[in-house]
């Protein structure tokens, strides 16, 4: 495919004729998809490929118009990789051909030369191509309509990939491109063709978040011509002006302020457009504004209007898909596209994980159903009981109309009930009992998408149901809601079955014990669905059986509730090939069932132990070598499976000793803490520490890597994007000092130096890693004194600051026999930090170790005889009274 070598760049015929033909291939919908990729594929190896791509997009006129799009997108893909390894001589080339295409007759044309501009501008910056400036100013201000649309098309697109490529000096230029493009962008809001309208606002929106210098200057004028779009005959351009107000809010709520009640006004209109994406965007308003802490007073006079705005919004529109989807009962088989990916938290060691998303949302597109009665829910954390006495009659109303046509009203009423729950629970609290007992029928209803939301709206309202059981009426209401739910787990419609089980592992979760009298009927009920539902809502069944035994625990091992819940999981485990992704629920379940039962679960212990040890040792060659694995490498099977094997150490306790003994687990823990996704060197790290607190004897052939490697894990620059990972192997090294005690000694130190930064850094990092640094601070302070105390007035003070902040346990327990330990080594140590030691020990509710108690007086009181003169009585004036109350307990 050689080129011409003099002068410019030229194409020959036969190549030219061999790639368009290839294109022509590639865009129809009969040809081989496969070989023709890969003919592609291979010609893309010529040095000059790109060149011919470019040739036929901007020269090639007497081609058809898609095969010159399909030249331009491919090349665009090219260019996303390859442009900087092209030689200059080529690069010039191309961006000389694409120029003048700017203000080519053909719209699409033009569009493809934008997007493959963009991608250059992405590649080698503003100020490695300024021809490209002039050009686009020489269009924009030509007044012809191709050269503006061309030059608005790629300017735009520019400003949606690489905004901020705008907003930098530029070596040659007075200005910097923004503060050149914004003026003229602000010209075209008034043009009269809405193409050009709809681009520059869209471009300008791209800058909002950013927030340049030249637009803060410019804020007036954008207003301004935000307030002459605002009735923009063209759909698009509105939707652009709401979202421009809705980014302000969020960004600078301030520039708005003096303009809230028009701009409010709008928004009201707006959210009641004949378009529905520009009343979705509308409706993104009143979020914004709750979450940008304004004052609430300014929104308050339109409650009145926009919440029966919101009301009739959430009311399913009829092309919503859910009506579709809601009349597939469980004989549909499930599609591809319904099973949505899922992803395994990894196992994390603290008092408050990472927090999980409320999965409230039943089903996952957005739009302005759900985005009403999000809405509305932000509305009534805000404002609280005060929009019930303009919510609660437009929702009585709906619900008093039982007529068949009009069920959709009486499903968005109950929505509602759902999306407030929170929020105005005060006002609503009295009267739920009513309120539970009116939606408890609902569950029956002959609408399913009725009973759907009905499962969910109660699910919102658990926490208030379990806490009324107290009496009589209360338990009843309590069972009825239970029952309700279960039937409606063994619905069969899957669109409700989803939504039952979701809403009974809510009520799970709040119930805990209460659970206990009922556990042969739920794991029935259970049961019975995880033999009928399909992929999708399987998922779901796994999720309730895993929290139903994560909330009753122990309750679980008794033999009438294991006949009915073991010998199906089993048999589905038996079934399932080891890449079958439907073990990653399973094992999950298994986790949280091991967890439960403690030692019961050692029945079924060998074969699950064996498997997962499989799992890892597949993956991991599957990691290095796909073919001898026979399965392609994924990641989410090691992490499963080390969290159910952590599982098990927790429940079968020493009883796993005989399982490690026997096999090669601590060479694969010793490759996974290493490993270099996050996620498995968490979970590996989490059993780590969980093997070292039941059979640390198994872990001692590689004592000194594991410690090595853990407290590696400690000393990353990139502690914040790293925190679970820190946290796992800070307390694993905790765990591991006091079962092998002086045999840390050789990391000691290296430990000791990363944990006293976090200290002294604690506000900014996760509460839970400074906790665990804390205690195993203690904890190695306690089995290695001597090398630890020579250095401790260097941490004291951050020390025990963060010891005071930890809740009573025996993990606090062991920190303070380290705190004993190294003062009874170096007194003087810890002089200049006696009033935050004084703290530290006042945080305790009650020492329950009679020894740690004495270690304690002894401390204090050996610092009462040490500080003479009043030194002490000083030292105590400056307690607050409810400390120096609380040292009383210890005889000072």
């Amino acid at each position: 495919m050689a080129a011409a070598t003099s002068g410019l760049w030229q194409p020959q015929e036969e190549g030219l004729r061999e790639i368009c033909a290839l294109l022509e291939q590639h865009i129809s919908p009969t040809s081989d998809k496969t070989r023709i990729w890969q003919q592609l594929q291979h010609c893309s190896q010529f040095p000059d490929f790109n060149n011919y791509l470019t040739f036929i997009l901007a020269r090639a006129e007497g081609t058809l118009v898609e095969i010159r799009q399909a030249a331009g997108l491919l090349l665009k893909n090219n260019l996303r990789t390859a442009f900087k390894s092209l030689t200059p001589s080529y690069q010039q080339y191309i961006k000389s051909e694409l120029l003048p295409c700017l203000a080519a007759s053909d719209r699409h044309i033009r569009s493809t030369v934008g997007t493959v501009i963009s991608v250059i501008i992405q590649q080698g910056g503003v100020p490695g191509w300024p021809e490209l400036l002039q050009a686009l100013l020489h269009c924009l201000d030509s007044k012809e309509l191709n050269h503006m649309e061309g030059a608005m098309d790629a300017l735009s697109k520019i400003c949606e990939d690489i905004p901020q490529e705008l907003d930098v000096d530029v070596p040659g230029l007075a200005e910097r491109p923004i503060n050149v493009f914004l003026p003229r962008l602000f010209q075209f809001f008034q043009s009269s063709h809405a193409s050009l309208r709809k681009l520059s606002l869209g471009a300008v929106n791209q800058f909002i978040m950013l927030m340049p210098t030249v637009l803060v200057r410019s804020m007036d004028q954008f207003l301004l011509g935000l307030f002459a779009l605002a009735t923009d005959p063209t759909a698009e351009v509105r939707k652009l002006v709401c979202s421009a107000f809705v980014q302000i809010i969020e960004v600078r709520p301030s520039f708005l302020e003096p303009h809230l009640r028009n701009i409010g006004e709008y928004m009201l209109l707006a959210n009641k457009d004949t378009d529905d994406e520009v009343c979705l965007e509308a409706c993104e308003f009143w979020s914004a504004y709750c979450e940008a802490q304004l004052p609430p007073e300014n929104l308050a006079e339109f409650l009145p209007r926009l919440i029966p705005l919101l009301l009739s919004n959430m009311v399913y529109a009829e092309d919503d898909e859910s009506l579709v989807d809601a009349e597939e009962d469980e004989s549909f088989p499930d599609r591809d596209q319904d099973l949505k990916p899922r992803f395994h938290a990894s196992r994390f060691h603290g008092s408050e994980n990472a927090e999980d998303d409320d999965d409230d949302d039943i089903v996952n597109v957005w739009n302005l159903r759900k985005c009403s009665a999000a809405a509305l829910d932000i509305l009534s954390n805000v404002y609280g009981d005060d929009l019930l006495p303009t919510l609660m009659p437009l929702v009585q109303a709906k619900l008093a109309n039982g007529g068949d046509e009009v069920w959709k009203e009486r499903e968005a009423a109950v929505l509602a009930f759902g999306a407030i729950a929170e929020g105005c629970i005060n006002g609503l609290y009295p009267h739920l009992p009513e309120l539970v007992s009116f939606l408890i029928p609902l569950l029956d209803d002959k609408f399913p998408l009725i009973r759907s939301i009905t499962c969910w709206t109660l699910s919102r309202y658990s926490k208030f149901v379990v806490q009324g059981v107290s009496h009589q009426k209360g338990y009843e209401q309590y069972e009825k809601v239970l029952m309700g739910l279960l039937r409606r787990v063994l619905d069969t419609n899957k669109r409700v079955q989803e939504a039952a089980c979701s809403a009974f592992a809510t009520l799970e979760e709040e119930s805990a014990e209460l659970l206990g009298p009922h556990l042969e009927i739920i794991l029935q009920h259970l049961l019975c669905a995880f033999g009928r539902y399909q992929k999708r809502n399987l998922r779901i069944v796994y999720d309730a059986i895993g929290t139903l035994a994560d909330a009753v625990g122990e309750e679980l091992n008794q033999p009438r509730c294991l006949e009915i819940l073991m010998p199906p999981l089993i048999s589905k485990w038996q079934q399932l090939s080891n890449s079958d992704k439907d073990l990653f629920p399973l094992l999950e379940c298994f986790t949280s069932i091991a967890q439960a039962l403690g030692p019961g679960f050692s029945q079924f212990a060998e074969p699950v132990f064996q498997r997962c040890l499989n799992l890892i040792q597949t993956q991991l060659l599957a990691k290095v070598d796909p073919v001898s694995a026979g399965v392609q490498y994924e990641k989410e099977f090691v992490v499963c499976s080390l969290d159910l094997l952590s599982g098990l150490a927790e429940g079968l306790g020493s009883g796993v000793e005989s399982l490690v003994a026997q096999s090669n687990l601590r060479e694969l823990l010793l490759q996974c803490c290493q490993d270099g996704s996050l996620d498995v060197r968490q979970s590996a790290l989490a059993l780590l520490g969980d093997l070292a607190r039941v059979c640390p004897t198994h872990l001692h052939p590689s004592l000194s890597e594991f410690l090595t490697v853990a407290a590696k894990q400690l000393s990353t620059p990139e502690l914040k994007e790293t925190v679970s990972v820190a946290n796992n192997a800070c307390w694993a090294i905790g765990e591991l000092a006091v079962k092998v005690r002086q045999e840390v000694s050789p990391v000691v130190m290296t430990v000791i130096s990363c944990l006293v930064p976090i200290l002294q850094n604690a506000q900014a990092l996760h509460k839970s890693l400074v906790e665990n640094s804390a205690i195993t601070l203690g904890r190695l302070s306690w089995v290695c004194p001597d090398l630890v105390s020579p250095h401790m007035e260097h941490f004291m003070q951050s020390w025990c600051t963060a010891l005071s902040k930890i809740r009573d346990d025996v993990e606090k327990e062991d920190a303070f026999r380290g705190l004993c330990a190294m003062v009874r080594a170096n007194p003087s140590g810890a002089l200049s930090s006696l009033v935050y030691m004084c703290i530290a020990i006042a945080s305790w509710h009650e020492i329950r170790s009679e020894e740690l108690h004495d270690e304690v007086c002894q401390v204090l009181n050996g610092y009462k005889q040490m500080l003479r003169d009043g030194a002490w009585e000083q030292c105590m004036s400056t307690l607050d009274p409810a400390v120096k109350e609380k040292l009383s307990k210890y005889q000072v």
